[in-house]
């Protein structure tokens, strides 16, 4: 069993170097036969995080990964290369986890059960038993907190974390959903596979975790990030509706 870590990076230079060796201590405590590896899809960052990585890859010999990208391309497009990547390299597993700490890696052989236990993805939820943020301001935890509801509302998926950054998601998921066609960059990019993904009959679960927000650097969230996610939801939407309509015409 081969187990991806993918972490995109941005400016992430204090934050990494203690991240990816807590990853791959889990190896520790997930079965014998699994195997974690990490690849890090850093878009060209400033404060040096590429080579950060590269010294970490001489220490960690054929399990850390590195894509550098020419710029500041988004979490959407990030994710996607790594599955590109973790497709074409036979990984059974992969998962997506935040650079600045906010997630913790001793969580992953908990998530990982769960895909074990034939879930096509297994979310580290916030949401799942009442609110799990630390270190949010008021205001942070409730744009979160409805912005996951005004999702799950409007795409009719029973997700109480639908935008939620840590997350194991099985190869079978990565080969059903057309990874060219994921128009989402931002944040909205969570929204956007795990809803795709229920469209499709696979099947989610949740695990309780708790979020810490970022030890150091900068949260990238934005206005306009905020704004995709809103009109994603809207598009999946009508998505959901065309697939209503499309069962109803079929007798199904």
């Amino acid at each position: 069993m081969r187990i991806l870590v993918i972490i995109p990076t941005y400016n992430e230079a204090d934050n990494i170097g203690n991240l990816i060796p807590r990853v791959l201590q889990q190896e520790e405590f997930i079965p014998s036969s699994g195997r974690i590896d990490v690849l890090v899809v850093d878009d060209n960052s400033p404060d040096g995080t590429a080579e950060v990585v590269k010294k970490l890859q001489k220490e960690y010999v054929g399990r850390v990964h590195l894509i550098e990208r020419p710029g500041k391309l988004g979490l959407g497009t990030a994710y996607v290369e790594g599955f590109k990547f973790a497709l074409k390299n036979g990984y059974d597993f992969v998962f997506e986890m935040d650079a600045d700490l906010s997630h913790d890696p001793k969580e992953i052989p908990n998530i990982l059960k769960g895909a074990l236990d034939s879930y096509d993805i297994v979310i580290g939820s916030r949401y799942s038993h009442g609110v799990s943020v630390m270190n949010w301001p008021m205001s942070r935890v409730l744009l979160s907190y409805f912005a996951n509801a005004y999702a799950r509302k409007l795409t009719g998926v029973p997700v109480k974390d639908l935008t939620s950054g840590f997350k194991c998601i099985s190869r079978r998921v990565l080969e059903k959903i057309d990874l060219n066609k994921i128009r989402s960059n931002g944040y909205a990019f969570q929204i956007e596979l795990t809803v795709k993904a229920y469209y499709e009959g696979l099947k989610i679960a949740e695990h309780p975790i708790i979020f810490f927000e970022r030890r150091s650097g900068i949260s990238k969230m934005s206005k306009k990030i905020i704004f995709e996610a809103f009109f994603m939801v809207i598009r999946l939407a009508f998505l959901r509706i065309s697939k209503f309509f499309k069962r109803k015409k079929s007798g199904s």
